[in-house]
């Protein structure tokens, strides 16, 4: 379980402070593979860099916490401050760049036995991750090389080794097959499915494609400018939309023997700099009035377990 608690994670720059995500609050359930998607700038990213409590400047959580719930001890309260004492082992994260998160002077295996916190005999993890690797379709001398020495799709799955060895309750993975060719995509995709059926974890994926969203995901997060417009099943999000911006983005998917011309959402997205009041997409949407430009939605449950912040959801 992954609890947000009126999260507001806000960016220090030269021109002042801007939310990158404004307040959250949403329950992840445990044992499922959530989706996250919207434009680019929307908050995905942050939202991970939240949850997994990497808080670096100029990133800061300005208000509101995270709370996680892991497999054996649900309720113990862990909260936003103290996750790090639980990277790796019970939250782990997979960035989608493999070829800039991996140590280029390093090889492989001493980037595994590197672990924070990972106190056994170097030896018998080696030994551990040769097996390991090995069931991921890697060749176990893999880990002896050096990153540049390895494909694209071989450094992703060795990211994807990292993020999961010791098993973690909860994985967090930020388009983690961005920049590679479709085939090696759907094996990344398909070892992360298995992955997760036999771990029982709970991932947050962040992606930009639909498509992949549709087959690998239990539960869909759409945000806009900050905020998160929708939320629930993700057959119910892609089958029964109650948001125009979902709906927009369910309608770009190309089905097979439909060859109709695919329309993109005109406009842009609003700067998170300005003074934004009512709904953040009604400048962009087809069916705004009056109270859209003046009153901001909130989040709530139009249907069980599906929420939207729309004013005219009743009408997508």
């Amino acid at each position: 379980m992954i609890k947000l608690n009126n999260i507001i994670a806000t960016y220090t720059t030269e021109r002042g402070q801007v939310n990158a995500v404004d307040g959250l609050n949403l329950e992840f359930p445990s044992g499922k593979t959530i989706g996250i998607a919207g434009e680019s700038g929307c908050g995905k990213s942050t939202l991970l860099k939240v949850v997994y409590g990497d808080l670096i400047y100029p990133l800061s959580l300005t208000s509101g916490n995270v709370e996680y719930g892991f497999t054996g001890d649900f309720g113990t309260e862990v909260t936003t401050k103290d996750i790090k004492d639980h990277w790796f082992k019970r939250i782990s994260y997979i960035p989608q760049a493999s070829m800039s998160s991996l140590n280029p002077v390093l090889r492989i295996r001493r980037q595994f036995v590197d672990f924070q916190g990972v106190d056994q005999d170097k030896e018998q993890i080696l030994a551990e991750v040769r097996e390991y690797v090995k069931s991921l379709d890697l060749p176990p001398e893999a880990i002896d090389a050096y990153p540049h020495q390895l494909s694209g799709g071989m450094r992703q799955r060795i990211m994807v080794a990292m993020g999961t060895f010791f098993k973690p309750d909860i994985i967090l993975a930020d388009e983690p097959t961005t920049a590679l060719d479709v085939v090696v995509q759907k094996s990344i995709l398909m070892l992360l499915m298995d992955i997760q059926e036999q771990m029982g974890n709970t991932i947050l994926f962040v992606s930009h494609d639909m498509g992949v969203h549709y087959q690998l995901t239990h539960k869909m997060l759409i945000m806009y400018a900050a905020k998160a417009v929708e939320f629930g099943d993700s057959e119910a999000v892609f089958g029964e939309p109650l948001h125009p911006y979902t709906k927009m983005l369910t309608d770009s998917l190309p089905t097979i023997g439909d060859d109709h011309i695919r329309e993109g959402v005109s406009g842009r997205p609003p700067s998170l700099w300005d003074d934004l009041v009512g709904c953040r997409f009604a400048a962009r949407c087809p069916l705004a009035t009056e109270i859209c430009r003046q009153q901001e939605p909130e989040l709530v449950e139009h249907k069980p377990g599906h929420f939207s912040a729309c004013h005219h959801a009743d009408q997508v």
